[in-house]
């Protein structure tokens, strides 16, 4: 499901958040801002992303990480 732009740009602020927090964001291992990954959510045809949150010992976010999640991975990783 496509996001409207209101949510691309409440997403681009949520994002933005964390960076001034110094939590680090990357997508498929890499390294990257807040508007690249509203970019690339947005030209996105198929398939989606997945944010997963990684924590530190007190349970504080530590970094976000955007992981590319489609039919041909999915099939990849299914048993």
């Amino acid at each position: 499901m496509k996001m409207d732009e209101t949510g691309y740009m409440e997403m681009f602020a949520e994002l933005e958040d964390y960076e001034r927090k110094g939590i680090d964001i990357s997508l498929n291992g890499y390294r990257v801002s807040p508007l690249q990954i509203v970019t690339a959510c947005m030209t996105k045809e198929e398939g989606t992303y997945m944010r997963d949150y990684v924590m530190n010992r007190e349970g504080n976010i530590e970094a976000l990480r955007f992981t590319e999640i489609n039919e041909y991975s999915r099939a990849e990783t299914t048993p």
